[in-house]
């Protein structure tokens, strides 16, 4: 991927939840200056409870969870969202949606139903029928809301053969093989975690050689090299690294799991601690290299991530309702407040996307 020019703009995706606030905008469009490593709010639109959006991979549509399902929207040339249509998932609010490889179908994650849904995608970006649903089951190892499935994240392979969907609930992730004519997916096998880790979100490197998953219990990142052995598909645990120095990770939690615009570098999150972690990620092993780790100015880094010149950062801080942000220099392994916060009310999770 090239790195950005100075010629190049950009637009960020804010979505934040809307419960509980005076407003009801649940996505936010901001104009991005990625010399200044700074955003300036240009639109927002109206959206309950926007958990989580994704770009499709054609970089044509955004879509978003909402409270009675899912949304499509087109994205104009300046960045302005074009509303489509909105769909139900027939179950609880989901909280993690994305894309198949060729933008076929929309799979949602369901936290509070431990559920995973798969739409067909219509050739316009709309949102069409529900092709398969699927439960997972069982019992998880603590109590509280360990105790029963919660699958809070859900990736294709690179090579769009199989689904993971982590169960935060039950310490493990589904893989399933993907049918990708019918929409169909079915047991394939599954990635032990260790117990009471909670695996909270997932990301494949550029090649999809590398499967990276953060632990928000364990406070740590787990990564899997994925091989496919003629229809047995293979992750086997090549690292592990800790988000936390803490011997005892009560209190804290990861969250966020981003991989830069040239797939160089990794960012994650700690809450309790309020930490962002920038781990170096090399193309051909796999492995990371823990480059910083530094406060982020606010509560719950729910997500974070690297402007497209890897020189500026952002910090979603759900519980103090800012956006922070910070000049990176990875020589002296120091990242510095980079002008006032913005206010957001419990912002979740955020995209840049280059137009043009």
């Amino acid at each position: 991927m090239a790195k950005a020019s100075k010629n190049d703009k950009y637009v960020a995706y804010v979505a934040s939840y809307t419960s509980g606030s005076q407003d009801s905008h649940g996505i936010r469009i901001y104009d991005v200056d990625v010399e200044n490593g700074r955003m300036t709010e240009k639109e927002k639109v109206q959206i309950t409870n926007s958990s989580y959006i994704s770009l499709s991979h054609n970089k044509k549509y955004l879509y978003s969870i909402t409270d009675s399902g899912v949304e499509a929207y087109f994205i104009e040339p300046d960045g302005g969202l074009k509303f489509l249509n909105k769909a139900s998932i027939n179950g609880m609010r989901g909280c993690y949606i994305n894309t198949d490889q060729n933008d076929n179908f929309l799979v949602c994650a369901g936290y509070h139903d431990g559920k995973i849904t798969i739409l067909e995608l219509n050739k316009d970006g709309s949102i069409g029928k529900i092709t398969d649903e699927k439960f997972h089951k069982g019992l998880g190892t603590i109590a509280g809301r360990n105790h029963v499935p919660h699958v809070q994240c859900i990736k294709i392979t690179k090579d769009n053969k199989y689904l993971c969907a982590a169960d935060l609930g039950m310490d493990r992730v589904n893989v399933y093989k993907f049918d990708t004519v019918n929409g169909k997916i079915h047991d394939a096998g599954v990635i032990h975690c260790d117990q009471e880790s909670s695996p909270r979100h997932m990301r494949f490197s550029k090649d999809g050689r590398f499967l990276y998953v953060v632990f928000e219990q364990q406070c740590s990142i787990s990564v899997y090299a994925y091989t496919d052995n003629d229809g047995d598909p293979e992750f086997e645990e090549v690292q592990s690294v800790q988000n936390s120095d803490e011997n005892d990770t009560i209190g804290v939690a990861s969250s966020a799991l981003k991989f830069s615009d040239d797939y160089r570098y990794l960012v994650s999150s700690v809450a309790g601690e309020n930490n962002v972690i920038i781990y170096s990620a090399d193309q051909e092993t796999g492995l990371l290299t823990k480059k910083i780790e530094l406060p982020v100015s606010g509560e719950y880094p729910k997500d974070a991530m690297l402007f497209p010149d890897n020189k500026h950062i952002v910090s979603l801080n759900h519980e103090s309702n800012t956006m922070t942000f910070f000049t990176v220099d990875f020589d002296k392994g120091t990242l510095v407040m980079n002008g006032p916060e913005l206010s957001v009310d419990r912002p979740n999770c955020i995209i840049f996307h280059k137009l043009g």
